[in-house]
């Protein structure tokens, strides 16, 4: 049986969507669909036959403009394939069906997904699960209700393949690891906030390494001016990324795609998470993590890219000592707060 695992969005999410193509490929061959954002960790999921990448418009942070040869193309491509079946993994806030009816008009005469809309005959299982979810859980779900159990000797965690050795980019003494962006910025702290917590960490003797995409070199480049920090920002592959977080003590990170890793790779987390989103569904997995943000708030669940309220109270009231006694309780800084 030849099944297609479709994940679109970030490589995050690709990350979390891990155990549940796990579960899949311990019955049947799979390839994963992905989006250009989350490429980098699907080809670094294990027990994945071949990567598809396309676009999905109704899922992209920032889409564009429907392109009907762009569409034809896509159809072309999957009808090549002869799927036997198709798996659609997406967040709660998501719509599986524009990719369920493109993938029936490529062919593929089983469909899984999760629906909260009436999708007609555009699924063959239409999965439910209650809110509040892990996305890890959620997906495991899916994979179940279509008939993919995970086997009962896989303890569901995250995992990545084999990683390359980075010493060469970041040296051989300890470190942590700031990845101070998101995808919008309403998911971590501003500028000034993480330049002066980067600032206090250098000083106290601690190595810093800050990362970050290409696209985010201007702020990584604001927040690490006049400290000792490390900054890769845009210069490693995603692959290189995560062995720099695997290396670290700790990471300290928004809510982004390095909480996943991190929980691919066994290092300790401490997050600084706006509840834009519900962090129960998103928040470390099987790793020790400290969590950060006011998640009760009035106008959490907002979804907001950009805060409209000055100094986003959510997060705006964190400390950097709170932050330095998660980093402590984590093991990256010994009590008195040096490396």
């Amino acid at each position: 049986m030849r099944v297609l695992a479709v994940r679109q969005d970030n490589n995050g999410d690709v990350i979390l969507a891990g155990p549940a193509i796990r579960a899949i490929a311990a019955h049947a061959a799979v390839t994963l669909l992905c989006g250009p954002n989350g490429v980098g960790a699907a080809r670094l999921l294990p027990d994945v036959a071949d990567v598809i990448v396309g676009r999905a418009e109704w899922i992209e942070g920032s889409p564009r403009p429907i392109d009907v040869d762009d569409i034809e193309s896509f159809i072309r491509k999957i009808t090549a394939h002869r799927f036997d079946r198709a798996v659609i993994f997406t967040s709660f806030h998501q719509s599986a069906l524009p990719m369920a009816l493109l993938l029936r008009l490529a062919g593929i005469p089983w469909i899984g997904a999760y629906s909260v809309d009436y999708p007609g005959s555009l699924l063959d299982v239409r999965a439910t699960i209650d809110d509040d979810v892990h996305e890890v859980r959620r997906a495991l779900a899916l994979s179940r209700q279509s008939g993919f159990p995970l086997p009962s000797d896989d303890d569901a965690s995250l995992r990545l393949k084999p990683l390359p050795d980075v010493r060469d980019i970041v040296g051989f003494e300890p470190y942590v690891v700031v990845q101070p962006t998101a995808s919008v910025p309403a998911r971590h702290w501003n500028a000034r906030r993480m330049h002066g917590l980067i600032d206090r960490l250098t000083q106290s003797g601690l190595r810093v390494v800050v990362t970050g995409a290409p696209s985010e070199t201007d702020f990584v480049a604001t927040i690490v001016r006049d400290t000792t920090a490390l900054n890769v920002c845009g210069a490693t592959s995603f692959a290189q990324f995560a062995a720099i977080v695997r290396d670290a003590r700790v990471l300290l990170v928004g809510n982004s795609s390095g909480i996943h890793v991190s929980s691919a790779v066994g290092t300790p987390v401490v997050t600084i998470f706006p509840p834009t989103i519900p962090a129960v569904r998103f928040e470390p997995w099987g790793v020790p993590f400290a969590l950060h943000g006011e998640q009760d708030i009035a106008c959490r669940g907002c979804r907001a890219r950009i805060c409209p309220i000055v100094d986003q109270p959510c997060i705006g009231n964190i400390s950097d000592d709170e932050i330095i006694a998660s980093m402590t309780r984590l093991g990256a800084l010994s009590p008195c707060g040096v490396a």
